[in-house]
């Protein structure tokens, strides 16, 4: 009697562990569900699919979807554009649904959902970023983005990101996205080489996130005068301005941002495939406070 007390003891907490068990395999979220900071609303696949064909996503992306749900983003991401994806998740049974549903679509090779904190987990390595969050979420992740390399793709379904103004508004029937690109950080003094053959002249910047402005002053091609940059625009590490020498006319440049350090060369004014200028290298460096 004492071995089969033990028996049927042994098989009750089997079939408890069984029972607590199952629900994760057949998990199911339901719409508007609590989660820790949103409730849980699926994005339209064709929403979906118009957010990566904006962000440009390609097989040499690593997308990364903060607040994964079911792993729907993640899992486009790659099928339909080859990238690598990983989602981070905080319900942990949506995080392994997610999973679950990446191996359905035989994608579990290039897709990985891990349950976590997305103000905790680091995910500085992604080249696009995706986001479902409310507006206030989004605003405490913003300097996360800001800080990440620059030309990071992010997108956001319906949700903006505050005084970040988006570069691009999507729209798919009655839903709506926003792109943005992650500018690099130019403002400040930089001491610029090849706008005047004489020597460097000074380059002042100002920035409120992707909008730039700014005076150049100093060298005879300038007029040893200050004058403002016409047609500032920097996209990415990649910054483009314009200014009037000394004879009158417009002439273009567009460096490259490296930290502390740009490089570049004249280019024709808007683009202009004709009269293009002869080739002169321009390169800076960031002047100490």
């Amino acid at each position: 009697m004492q071995f089969l007390a033990r028996w049927f003891s042994l098989f009750g907490l089997l079939l408890l562990s069984a029972c607590s068990s199952a629900p994760t395999s057949t998990y199911a979220p339901k719409l508007g569900q609590s989660g820790k900071d949103v409730m849980w609303l699926p994005t339209r696949d064709e929403l979906v699919t118009q957010m990566l064909t904006v962000a440009q996503v390609s097989p040499e992306d690593e997308v990364v979807d903060l607040g994964a749900g079911d792993g729907k983003i993640a899992i486009a991401a790659a099928r339909q554009f080859g990238a690598r994806a990983w989602g981070i998740e905080y319900n942990k049974d949506l995080a392994a649904l997610a999973q679950r549903n990446a191996e359905k679509a035989g994608v579990a090779g290039r897709v990985r959902i891990v349950q976590g904190d997305i103000f905790k987990e680091d995910f500085s390595r992604a080249s696009v970023v995706t986001l479902y969050l409310l507006e206030e979420l989004n605003e405490q992740l913003r300097p996360t983005l800001l800080g990440m390399r620059p030309g990071t793709r992010v997108v956001s379904n319906t949700f903006g990101m505050g005084d970040w103004e988006p570069d691009q508004v999507i729209r798919v029937g009655s839903n709506t996205g926003y792109f943005w690109k992650v500018p690099a950080q130019v403002a400040g003094q930089w001491s610029v080489h090849g706008l005047d053959r004489r020597g460097p002249v000074r380059l002042a910047l100002t920035q409120r996130y992707q909008r730039v402005g700014g005076t150049l002053a100093g060298g005879s091609a300038l007029g040893h005068m200050a004058q403002p940059l016409l047609g500032v625009r920097i996209d990415g590490a990649d910054l483009h301005f314009s200014f009037v020498k000394e004879d009158g006319q417009l002439q273009a440049v567009q460096v490259r941002v490296q930290g502390g350090t740009m490089s570049g060369e004249w280019v024709a004014p808007y683009g202009m495939l004709e009269g293009q200028p002869e080739v002169v290298k321009v390169s800076a460096q960031r002047l100490g406070n």
